[in-house]
């Protein structure tokens, strides 16, 4: 191990720190071994920030940091007294949350709006994120090409990382720049602590804005920055639309070549293009219940064409939400940042049309065979300390059909307490005739407008917000995730927060209340509620919330009052080791039969890394609905089980289970239903990655059904698939 005697040390409040350069190798091993390692600049990662504030870290941790032009290199020395106790264990890329990690947070603009992280637990195994800061968003889903090592030792673990300067965004300056930068190590044992080369200070409303600075990278410029994705799929289904009846009928073998492009025009601005791209989805999407509910589901995003700069299209209102694109034949998008100014772009062919249909009430969905275009541009453009104003435009066109979204908005970040962000957006929309006549949609051409405005307040122990959504009933985002319009809603909500002294048992207290109100454009009210929470966090990283709610709710005509209360409840008792509990129970709307019922609801989940290499993940969402006479009307049970066996860093193969059991009391309902209905879904899936771009899958997946009208479950469809991925750079 490099011993670290004679290196000029830095402390956090050293501003800016200077980033040395070196021509000499480093071989990515997790041993800080190479002799580049002697010139890096070192950083002490001394400061405690969680669950203490800004008191002396209790371990020894040392970050190196050092680049030569191509790529930024970070290693990390972190002690530990009790090597035997840390956390660690072979996963796939992004799942390591619960383990012993340390990283970088980098802005690169140095703008204290957006900025890049990259953590790495001390197996090697990657997390990456990008931080938008302006609308509090940390996302996981964007995938950077790095290189990274850890290794376990005597004294604690070291780990070494590479990051390509090519996969950053930065200015495209002379001379030296400027970053902001965060080197920090998360020691999850009884507490989750945190320890930070810098102080934080909680009385602030962000994050990026305490960074420390960094200089360096003179007239750096990476190369040219191109990487070719092609792609090989291939896959046979057989299915029936009748299980039980009719056999399963033979399909065709599909071969789907595709290729996908990623140009850094320069370091602050990037071009991706995708032809006939597989954006077929590899892993099933976690289960969920879909029972006794009004609006449609959300499912995050996965496919990397869409993930590129996801952050640059975000903004109050949902408008851009990119699973709408259901099958593209073919995609170009251009996402940059100059100066203030920030821009996203994107255009694709789909070969399906996905809509949503919001209402007051509910949504509904459709997905139609014909083909559609979809556009979208933002550009916004900072002001002041972390403000902005920006501006959307969305259109979906196809036959017979319109959707144009347009509007602006803004973010004023007052002080370091106090932001006001707003947002309003106008919609011109045209459904084929068909459709709006089977969705009972307008059958001419029809408007609507959305407008969002919210006050926040943050501080050290309080926090508040005032706000105001009106979605008018004729407005419609078909490019993003709108699921309820004809309402307007204002809300209030405050907290109070304690943090416990070193010695407490508990760590941090948290006291919410909520108050709301919407009403229809025509001044109905539609939902009126109140509701309480109360947050402690404590020992064995244990985290407890009780929650109360009085609503009164108008369906079918009837205002119903609904109540509920609830407790949930997750720890992490033992390494490796996740448990969680919501349970829940009041009285809800039966909206099958229009009627208040009494609801119980329990959602457990278990997350278990057995050993190094094998872990089980469950979870469950357990629902039963009965009469205020104590009569069943229905039990519904989702359960979702995978077990993983991770080989190594980069390959895996997983086994899941999707299984889905209702049970409804006919005699209870007023419209005809199945008494019992199942599903359930497997797959069998390989994995081997050699970065998010360079893969191979191959997998087998099956679904069974069961109801009144088949004597058991039936095979409805199975397939057989394999994927293949290359990330070439020249």
């Amino acid at each position: 191990m490099l011993l670290c005697a004679g290196l000029p040390w830095l402390t956090a409040h050293a501003n800016p720190v200077s980033l040395a350069s070196t021509d000499l190798p480093v071989t990515i091993d997790g041993i800080l071994d190479d002799a580049a390692w002697q010139d890096a600049t070192a950083i002490k990662v001394n400061i405690e920030t969680e669950p203490g504030e800004n008191i002396p870290a209790r371990i020894e941790t040392v970050a190196y940091v050092i680049e030569n032009g191509v790529s930024l290199y970070v290693a990390f020395d972190a002690r530990d007294p009790h090597p035997d106790a840390i956390r660690a264990y072979l996963q796939d890329r992004d799942s390591a949350w619960n383990d012993d990690f340390v990283g970088i947070v980098i802005d690169t603009f140095n703008d204290e709006r957006r900025a890049f992280e990259f953590f790495v637990n001390p197996l090697g195994v990657q997390m990456d994120l990008t931080n938008d800061d302006v609308n509090k968003n940390e996302d996981s889903s964007w995938d950077a090409i790095w290189d990274s090592a850890g290794t376990i030792n005597d004294d604690g673990f070291v780990v070494e990382m590479e990051i390509p300067l090519n996969q950053l965004r930065f200015p495209n300056i002379d001379g030296k720049k400027t970053w902001g930068i965060e080197l920090l190590r998360r020691y999850p044992r009884d507490k989750r602590y945190r320890f930070s080369n810098i102080p934080r200070d909680r009385s602030l409303n962000c994050h990026l804005c305490q960074l420390a600075k960094m200089r360096g990278l003179d007239d750096v410029k990476p190369g040219r920055d191109l990487e070719v994705v092609p792609t090989l799929t291939g896959s046979k289904t057989d299915s029936t639309e009748e299980p039980g009846i009719t056999p399963l009928q033979g399909g065709g073998t599909e071969t789907e070549l595709g290729v996908s492009i990623r140009w850094g025009i320069t370091p602050d601005m990037t071009a991706n293009l995708a032809i006939n791209p597989d954006f077929s989805q590899v892993e099933a999407d976690v289960a969920k219940l879909d029972v006794n509910n009004r609006f449609a589901l959300f499912f995050p995003e996965k496919r990397p064409f869409f993930l590129e700069g996801a952050d640059y299209f975000s903004s109050p209102i949902k408008a851009v939400f990119t699973r709408t694109v259901a099958d593209p034949d073919i995609g170009a998008k251009i996402t940059g940042k100059h100066d203030a100014h920030t821009y996203g772009f994107f255009v694709a062919q789909d070969a399906a049309t996905n809509l949503l249909f919001p209402g007051a009430f509910g949504s509904d969905t459709t997905e139609t065979t014909e083909d559609s275009t979809v556009v979208v541009g933002r550009y916004s453009r900072g002001f002041g300390h972390a403000s902005s104003v920006g501006a959307l435009l969305t259109s979906r066109d196809g036959t017979d059909y319109s959707n144009v979204v347009g509007g602006l908005d803004f973010r004023w970040r007052i002080n370091d307490q106090h932001a006001i962000r707003g947002q309003f957006l106008r919609s011109e929309t045209e459904y084929p005739d068909a459709v709006a006549d089977e969705f009972e949609q307008p059958l001419e051409r029809f408007s609507g407008d959305a407008l969002f405005a919210e006050y926040e307040y943050e501080s050290r122990n309080w926090a508040g917000e005032i706000s105001h959504r009106d979605y008018s009933a004729g407005f419609r985002a078909d490019a993003g995730f709108v699921t309820q319009v004809d309402a307007s809603k204002q809300a209030i909500s405050g907290s109070r927060i304690w943090y416990g002294a070193e010695d407490s048992w508990w760590t941090k207290l948290q006291l919410r209340g909520d108050w709301n109100i919407t009403h229809d454009d025509a001044g109905n009210l539609l939902e009126r509620e109140i509701s309480a929470r109360f947050t402690v966090e404590g020992p064995l990283q244990s985290f407890i919330r009780f929650r109360g709610f009085k609503r009164d709710a108008l369906w079918d005509g009837v205002l119903y009052p609904e109540k509920s209360i609830g407790v949930y409840a997750q720890m992490r008792p033992v390494s490796g080791l996740e448990l969680g509990l919501w349970v829940g129970t009041g009285e809800r709307i039966d909206f099958d039969n229009s009627r208040l019922a009494k609801r119980r609801k329990l959602e457990p989940f278990v997350a278990w890394n057995l050993n190094r290499h094998l872990a089980l993940r469950i979870r469950a969402d357990l629902l039963e609905l009965e009469t205020q006479a104590n009569e069943a009307i229905i039990d519904a049970d989702v359960y979702d089980v995978r077990l993983t066996w991770q080989f190594n860093r980069r390959s895996y193969l997983r086994f899941t289970m999707q299984h889905f059991d209702i049970t409804r009391n006919v005699d209870a309902y007023i419209d005809e239903v199945d008494a019992n209905t199942r599903d359930v879904g497997r797959q069998l899936l390989y994995s081997y990655k050699i970065n998010p771009q360079t893969v191979f899958f191959l997998g087998y997946s099956d679904s069974l059904t069961d109801d009144d009208t088949l004597r058991g479950l039936e095979e409805a469809d199975r397939t057989v698939f394999i994927k293949l991925g290359y990330a070439w750079t020249p």
